[in-house]
């Protein structure tokens, strides 16, 4: 091999030494610098005890499997990914759904391992997971959920967290959702938890919870696992009714890659430990189970791998709400514009490029874009009162608000994303590793 072949091939050598090194720092990177300042403090809800393990699913000496109980006469609602491959724990939570609140329930979670597209593999997991839940808390086994995120493809060593079935078990605390709330992440740089309070009558009823998410993310839900707990009273009907409206406006409003996850699991337990009756038509109560979905939702945004930018898409002025939001998702898909956000460069023209191809009803000379307060485009081209400077100075928020008026209706539909960096890549590239 002659010299120039020796340094070429050498080159190429540290090339590759320094991907891998970029890729390692960043898995070990800093919080996400659009991250909450702190993990809230989250309000003890009646009826609903939590714990975390550390099981060795994937990672090492770190929490990675929560368990929360809940009292006799809980109800749970849930969403979760429309995949067609979606995973067995999923299966099994769809099918459990509208058991009997009489008695007592169970979640069981672990992150490192979604156990989808495993089989006959995949079902045994779940049933010996749930088996070991039911036994150790005396509960129905139709009444234990459970979900798995992380690797897919790859079998659940369930053996590791049956093993610490009686630690979980015998650790259950009231205050115990924060713990819960680390032991639930896998890629995520920050727990995510939100809270709110809200007086029915003369009582307060509590609602807490808590999520994990930040690649994979798409509407139909995404790669995220949320629980959500309150201790008002409501009926199984209303609950699910609920949660699936107010899903809508919520985690499926947000994207971060356009990937819809085989593993999205959103859970809402109510375990009327206050004794106060609450209806899906109750809108103090829907209006504040909103704000701790959206709070959650756009954390998981925050999050988002490798993100520098959180991005609010609002579209008014269109024929109807599904052409609003398939505009939106257009615009907040679009990998040149994400990446011309993370390069803080104001490229209206993508905008336009990304509402021209999105398959919705637009007319090019009745549109209008702004970046927050600033109009930049407008009949068809650019305003007259726009200067590049403004639109470059904006791009440097780390909160970004691109807003499109059609112009030919009155609906309107927002979404909320983030950029597109190089630290996605690097995170996703090395991901199995």
């Amino acid at each position: 091999m002659g010299k120039s072949a020796k340094i070429k091939k050498l080159k190429k050598k540290l090339r590759k030494l320094k991907a891998r090194l970029v890729a390692a720092q960043t898995h070990t990177a800093a919080v996400s610098p659009l991250a909450p300042p702190r993990f809230p403090d989250l309000p003890v809800i009646a009826g609903a005890r939590f714990s975390a393990a550390k099981a060795g699913v994937k990672y090492a000496d770190r929490l990675d499997v929560m368990l929360a109980e809940l009292q006799p006469g809980t109800t749970i609602a849930g969403a979760f990914t429309t995949s067609a491959t979606r995973s067995a724990p999923v299966r099994d939570c769809q099918a459990k759904l509208g058991s009997d609140p009489a008695s007592g329930a169970a979640i069981l979670v672990n992150a490192g391992n979604s156990n989808a597209f495993t089989g006959a593999a995949g079902d045994e997991s779940v049933e010996a997971l749930t088996q070991s839940v039911a036994s150790a808390l005396s509960v129905p086994e139709n009444r234990v959920y459970s979900a798995s995120t992380g690797v897919i493809g790859e079998p659940l060593p369930h053996d590791r967290i049956v093993a610490c079935i009686d630690e979980l078990a015998g650790t259950l605390v009231p205050d115990g959702l924060s713990q819960a709330a680390q032991a639930i992440r896998t890629t995520d740089t920050f727990a995510k938890g939100a809270k709110a309070e809200v007086k029915i009558g003369d009582r307060i009823v509590h609602i807490a919870g808590i999520a994990k998410g930040s690649g994979m993310i798409a509407p139909d839900m995404a790669t995220m696992l949320v629980f959500i707990f309150t201790d008002a009273k409501i009926g199984q009907n209303d609950l699910q009714a609920m949660l699936s409206d107010l899903n809508e406006t919520s985690f499926n409003s947000i994207t971060v890659d356009s990937d819809t996850s085989t593993s999205d699991t959103l859970l809402l337990a109510a375990t009327g430990a206050s004794d106060v009756q609450v209806t899906q038509d109750n809108q103090p109560f829907r209006a504040a189970l909103h704000s701790v979905m959206l709070d959650l939702a756009h954390q998981v945004v925050r999050d988002g791998e490798g993100a520098t930018k959180f991005v609010e898409i609002r579209v008014a002025g269109a024929r109807s709400y599904t052409d609003a939001r398939t505009h939106a998702l257009a615009i907040a898909n679009s990998p040149l514009v994400k990446t011309a956000i993370a390069g803080e460069d104001p490229n209206w023209g993508r905008v336009v490029m990304a509402i021209g191809k999105s398959g919705a009803y637009a007319d090019r000379d009745k549109l209008s874009i702004r970046f927050g307060d600033i109009l930049v485009a407008e009949n068809g081209w650019v305003s007259p009162t726009y200067r590049e400077e403004a639109g470059a100075s904006y791009m440097l928020q780390d909160d970004l608000v691109i807003a499109v008026d059609l112009g030919v209706g009155d609906a309107n539909a927002t979404v909320w994303t983030c950029d597109l960096t190089h630290g996605y890549i690097q995170i996703n590239a090395d991901y199995r590793s």
